[in-house]
């Protein structure tokens, strides 16, 4: 099995708990930092699975081989903001 697939695998079962976590949040709390966080997480699945085509060689042309593409950034940073600026607003009781 190809190294970058094994690790791109990984990182989809622990984008998807990500992704999982963040929409449960959304439904529950219906706030727009949740939903920051689950735009963040969507990106980041975005992110892996161009990683799962690249290693399997699906759609060449599409030059899956930028490293920092704008969905590294999009995903971290959106998905930070949110969990960041959630926290900050959620009083304790």
């Amino acid at each position: 099995m190809n190294t970058t697939l094994l690790k791109a695998l990984v990182a989809l079962l622990l984008v998807c708990m990500l992704l999982s976590g963040s929409a449960i949040r959304v439904v529950r709390k219906k706030g727009g930092y949740s939903f920051l966080q689950l735009l963040g997480a969507g990106g980041l699945l975005a992110v892996v699975l161009g990683q799962i085509c690249k290693s399997l060689q699906l759609f060449p042309w599409m030059n899956w081989e930028l490293e920092h593409s704008v969905g590294h950034f999009f995903g971290v940073m959106f998905f930070s903001a949110g969990y960041l600026l959630d926290a900050l607003t959620t009083r304790r009781a």
